[in-house]
């Protein structure tokens, strides 16, 4: 059992999003969206690391998925996304967490099987794969896509580091 935090970083909105992976089965913990006021760039980076600093101490993950800064509208919005990121990233380290990044284009893929997906198919994804009654926010959709993504991506590693045993998952067990 492993417990993956996925977040998706933002300036304005920070979303989370936690599942629990037990072989091949991945099962909803825990979503949402840190909402940041409107207040100094520094204030909200202190929110940002405060609340994952505490997501963190309550669920206690494993490993953590990051979305890496993309090209924003603006190099001042790439700029302000890289420290919200930042921030999110400290948080994690500062409780010697394992981090993985992948890209936006790497999680859509990954959960809805085309890197140049929308946010509503995201969302739906991520409900159908998590058997959630109902489509969680977008921020926490894509925290939790993120999640996926490395769930997916640690699965694939553990079959080329076992060679031979791909295909031979029963039951959560290898044989």
């Amino acid at each position: 059992m492993t417990l993956i935090l996925g977040i998706d970083p933002g300036s304005r909105k920070t979303g989370f999003g936690i599942i629990d992976v037990h072989g091949n089965r991945h099962t909803y913990v825990a979503s949402g969206v840190i909402r940041l006021p409107v207040v100094a760039l520094p204030d909200r980076l202190k929110i940002i690391f405060d609340n994952i600093s505490e997501i963190i101490d309550s669920h206690r993950p494993d490993e953590v998925a990051v979305e890496e800064v993309f090209m924003a509208k603006s190099a001042g919005s790439a700029l302000k996304l890289g420290q919200a990121r930042g921030a999110a990233v400290v948080a994690c380290v500062n409780r010697a967490l394992l981090i993985a990044e992948y890209t936006a284009r790497q999680i859509k893929q990954a959960v809805v099987g085309t890197g140049a997906a929308n946010k509503e198919q995201v969302q739906h994804m991520v409900m159908t794969l998590l058997k959630l009654p109902a489509a969680p926010q977008e921020d926490a959709a894509d925290a939790l896509a993120a999640a996926l993504c490395h769930a997916y991506a640690r699965q694939s590693m553990l079959s080329m580091a076992l060679p031979g045993v791909s295909g031979r998952m029963r039951r959560g067990r290898l044989g």
